[in-house]
């Protein structure tokens, strides 16, 4: 049995509004509605776009935009900036009963545990490490990766000027407002921790501090091992030892220096050695890291066509791309066509395959290829 719950996202003010309008615009409900569902199709824990209702009235942002409600669905909503404002408020007593709550909802199991408090943590803080090692794994950037943007359940949540890895540029952010890069591609990890770390601030008088500060030691070591886990299965190697890591340090350099595009490579990777090298600048500098690789594929005992389909399995040939989601949102304004929308729905539902009982050869081809020059590394802002 699972518990749901339902959000309206821009539906106006409430208590928690700041002063702000509460109001979401069509675009950035768009952009929820197709990264919430982009993520799941990915495997990756995330709230669920159930409908985006358009409202015929315009709300001023940067422009006049026209108005949206989004109805997301999501297994909490409970972040940690939760537990936060009832401790900056005064309101502890109100930090236990949320702690209680989230224990009685989240992990009945421990209920009656008399450490239950303490568990609760730990296991927040491997959830926050596995989520984040997805997000870094298949090359999602958050954005706004604040305490209130970060749920108790290890759930991507609150979508707003998010992005794709296209070429690999570790110090990549979406956000335009992010102008320190606090929120970069290569940051995430380390944001992750320090949000657990206000998480313990509330938590003291409940578990003590040299517990949370003893069990905080694990965030980094969790994430190292769920990361590994994941690059592994990129790769399709199962044997991650000290050979592995040299190899994937000098992939990701040569990703950098080469700027390949971060999705493509690893589906060119599993065709390898069928198919030819990735355009780039410095491409011929792959082939011994290629044949360093095939040697540790062919030492652990997996044929070609196997490692293929394993990789292919876990290394997604569609992503949602600026430049596609872009398209979307100008035929949804400038025409009032919703049929983009719906179609890269349908795509990034099951984006590890071709589907070619609903899309063209042409298409496939189109929604799979490299995001286009002026698209690289574009930002954008919440509401956008």
């Amino acid at each position: 049995q699972e518990m749901w719950d339902i959000h309206l996202k821009g539906a106006g003010p409430t208590r928690f509004a700041r002063g702000f309008d509460g109001r979401a615009t069509l675009n950035s409900s768009i952009r929820e509605h197709l990264a919430s569902e982009a993520l799941n199709g990915l495997g990756i824990p995330t709230t669920r776009s159930l409908a985006v209702i358009g409202i015929r009235e315009l709300i001023y942002r940067q422009k006049p935009e026209l108005a949206a409600v989004l109805v997301r669905v999501a297994d909490s909503h409970i972040r940690f900036g939760s537990f936060e404002f009832f401790h900056y408020t005064g309101q502890n007593k109100n930090v236990q009963r949320l702690v209680e709550f989230s224990i009685q909802s989240y992990h009945p199991d421990i209920a009656n545990e008399p450490d239950r408090y303490r568990i609760f943590f730990q296991r927040t803080i491997q959830r926050t490490a596995k989520l984040i090692a997805k997000w870094q794994a298949v090359g999602f950037i958050h954005g706004v990766m604040n305490t209130d943007n970060m749920c108790i359940t290890g759930t991507t949540f609150d979508y707003g000027p998010y992005g794709f890895m296209d070429r690999f540029v570790p110090n990549h952010t979406p956000n335009h407002s992010d102008t320190q890069g606090r929120y970069a591609y290569n940051q995430q990890p380390e944001i992750g921790f320090w949000n657990l770390s206000k998480l313990a601030e509330p938590l003291v008088a409940l578990v003590g501090a040299e517990n949370l500060q003893e069990d905080m030691k694990q965030y980094q070591p969790l994430f190292n091992g769920f990361y590994r886990e994941e690059i592994g299965k990129k790769l399709g190697l199962a044997i991650l030892d000290s050979e592995f890591t040299q190899l994937v340090q000098k992939m990701f350099q040569l990703l950098h220096e080469n700027q390949f595009d971060y999705t493509n490579f690893f589906r060119f990777l599993s065709d390898y050695p069928d198919a030819s090298l990735p355009p780039g600048d410095n491409s011929n500098g792959l082939r011994p890291w290629l044949n360093h690789y095939l040697e540790l594929a062919q030492r652990e005992g997996m044929s070609h066509e196997e490692r293929k389909m394993q990789m292919d399995a876990t290394n997604p040939k569609f992503i949602l791309r600026t430049h596609l989601l872009q398209t979307a949102l100008d035929k949804a304004h400038k025409e009032s066509d919703f049929s983009e929308i719906t179609r890269l729905r349908i795509l990034l539902e099951n984006p590890f395959q071709d589907q070619p009982d609903v899309f063209e050869e042409h298409e496939i081809a189109h929604y799979a290829q490299d995001t286009p020059e002026t698209y690289i590394c574009r930002q954008t802002s919440c509401s956008a």
